[in-house]
């Protein structure tokens, strides 16, 4: 296949600036591209703006980025609360709460405001990217961009077709995440893609485990850091990518797939009812209120 040229993309548009929306508009910034971020508020960008000037720091500390590029990165960035802000940009990527009616909206408000060749993408992490894609005037021009969290440190990108998606429109996607210096893997349009399909289950039977008490939550954390090497517990994880988040993925494997193996453990839908939903909120396996986290359970 011929090598796609993306050099006509200058201006990248981002949807939501919470974590993920925040670390993708600092990985395109960074790579040299104008970035256009919303949110709803004023307060939340100015909140953002500060989050990616903060983790830029922290990539300069440690040699990562050079200084200047900082300045002229964090210049790049431009933010406003309506969406005509994105009414030049080559490529909108949606990054808004994980919730299929809430995006459907979104898009069918977003997509008057872009231009008619713009490609959009969702950075959804388990809803389906055809079904996303019905409700825009672009079908064709839809695909799904899942980044892992955090955007800046992560290397994976999952790139999902829709069964619209041009190939043109993959390929053109696929160049500009290798061009973050990002590596890709295509996935299907089957609920939760690749990377969710077998992280959640494993957190979510983590969740059970602790629930049916084979274990505490230090215990479970331990055995997977030092007898399967994980790098991070199971339960310290789902803090860190949120349990409102983790409950909504495995609801989607649930009613997407139809197998019981998929059926959310209870305690983790009791811990999102208490809005017990990780570090976020400053409680959820572990509670984050002193120095050191110390677990709930």
């Amino acid at each position: 296949m011929a090598e796609v040229d993306i050099t006509d993309i200058k201006s990248i548009g981002v949807l939501g600036a919470g974590q993920m929306g925040a670390g993708i508009a600092q990985v395109f910034s960074l790579a040299g591209y104008g970035v256009k971020l919303t949110d709803l508020s004023e307060d939340k960008l100015a909140e953002a703006l500060k989050t990616i000037e903060h983790h830029m720091t922290r990539q300069v500390s440690k040699g990562r980025v050079n200084p200047d590029d900082v300045k002229a990165a964090l210049a790049r960035i431009e933010t406003g609360t309506d969406y005509s802000l994105f009414a030049d940009c080559d490529v909108v990527i949606e990054a808004a709460t994980e919730n299929e009616e809430l995006k459907r909206e979104i898009f069918k408000e977003l997509c008057p405001a872009l231009k008619p060749d713009a490609i959009l993408c969702s950075n959804t992490s388990s809803i389906s990217i055809t079904r996303l894609a019905s409700v825009t005037d672009r079908p064709a021009k839809f695909m799904g961009m899942h980044f892992m969290n955090p955007v800046p440190v992560m290397q994976l990108v999952e790139l999902i077709r829709g069964i619209a998606t041009e190939e043109s429109t993959f390929s053109t996607i696929r160049t500009l995440t290798q061009a973050l210096g990002k590596t890709t893997a295509s996935a299907e349009d089957f609920p939760a893609f690749i990377v969710n399909r077998v992280l959640l289950p494993m957190i979510n039977e983590a969740v059970y485990t602790l629930y049916e008490g084979v274990g505490s939550v230090d215990a479970i954390d331990t055995a997977m850091r030092l007898g399967a090497n994980h790098p991070m517990g199971p339960l310290e994880l789902a803090d860190f990518i949120g349990l409102d988040t983790c409950l909504a993925i495995m609801s989607v494997l649930y009613e997407g797939l139809a197998d019981t193996k998929y059926r959310p453990c209870p305690l983790l839908v009791k811990y999102v009812e208490a809005g017990w939903v990780g570090q976020k909120a400053g409680r959820g396996f572990y509670d984050y209120s002193g120095d050191t986290p110390v677990p709930t359970r």
